[in-house]
């Protein structure tokens, strides 16, 4: 065989190799483990209480303080049209943060059809609104009986609230799952998640989310996993809802709670979503009483402390 030059120097490397002992190829390596990235909620600067605080400013705050992205609470929208919509786009993307999920109130528990309706047309509006801003994920409910008219009340009772007289939580179950399928086609379309939350009603317990969950085989439909929103003991629930979380919800409760106070420990639910390899977002909602200027970057470094 003639050795030219080429291929001396294509068999040096392999050489060398032989005589120090081969090195793994790329292929078999570990991935590393990537830094978890940290959002935060606009809710966490307006709870339903008093003028609504200006997404825009959330934005250039969070930048500012060191997030990553921004959630942004669709109730708390000024507006809707083009501008508005690509304002914030445009805004986030100066500012280098992602908007990482359009969150929404919607409601399928209802027997009369019509009115499952405006909710399936609201929740393909939302999705349109989130594919004009660039967002791929929309916080979904499941709906809730509204037996318990007061939301305090609801509270005290861990969200458990008694169907309808004439109906059973089976009907609620149907036409949740119906609903939130027939939204599947547009959120399809229009790449956008449906990240259905414990979030009371249906979805109060566990078992709730993951019969919704598991009932619809969709890659549109995934979980928001709220860390704050289980009666009871937090840390077995979020084990269970780990794997299928596409999104998580931080609460922290600064000043004492709006609505109750939890003491959450943010390192034994960091190892808990790293043990499920969840990757996603995890989003601030801060939830309490001290103003948002001093809470939220208190609550920043928990969360980074726990999730580095």
């Amino acid at each position: 065989m003639k050795i030219t030059r080429r291929t001396a120097l294509a068999a040096a490397p392999a050489a060398v190799a032989g005589l120090l002992g081969a090195a793994p190829s790329p292929a078999a390596e570990a991935p590393k483990p990537r830094r978890t990235r940290l959002a935060v909620s606009t809710y966490s600067y307006w709870h339903f209480q008093g003028p609504k605080y200006p997404i825009d400013k959330v934005i250039e705050t969070a930048a500012r303080i060191g997030f990553d992205g921004v959630e942004v609470l669709h109730r708390q929208m000024e507006e809707e049209t083009p501008a508005y919509l690509n304002r914030l786009k445009r805004l986030a993307f100066a500012n280098g943060l992602d908007l990482v999920m359009l969150s929404i109130h919607q409601d399928f528990v209802s027997p009369k059809e019509e009115e499952r309706r405006k909710h399936i047309d609201h929740t393909k509006h939302c999705i349109d609104l989130a594919q004009q801003m660039g967002i791929p994920a929309i916080r979904l409910n499941s709906g809730r009986w509204k037996t318990v008219k007061s939301f305090d009340e609801l509270m005290k009772l861990k969200g458990d609230e008694p169907p309808l007289a004439g109906y059973t939580n089976d009907d609620a179950f149907a036409w949740c799952i119906d609903s939130i399928e027939q939204c599947l086609p547009a959120a399809e379309k229009a790449g956008v998640v449906l990240a259905l939350e414990n979030h009371w009603g249906l979805t109060t317990s566990v078992e709730g989310v993951l019969r919704i969950r598991k009932a619809i085989a969709s890659p549109w439909l995934g979980v928001t996993l709220d860390c704050g929103n289980f009666p009871g003991e937090p840390y077995p629930q979020i084990e269970r809802l780990a794997s299928y979380a596409t999104v998580v919800h931080a609460k922290t409760y600064h000043g004492g709670g709006v609505w109750y106070t939890l003491d959450l420990d943010y390192q034994r639910i960091a190892k808990i979503l790293r043990a499920a390899n969840f990757s996603g977002y995890v989003s601030l909602e801060m939830e309490g009483n001290e103003d948002a200027s001093t809470a939220v970057p208190k609550s920043l470094e928990i969360l980074r402390k726990a999730f580095g």
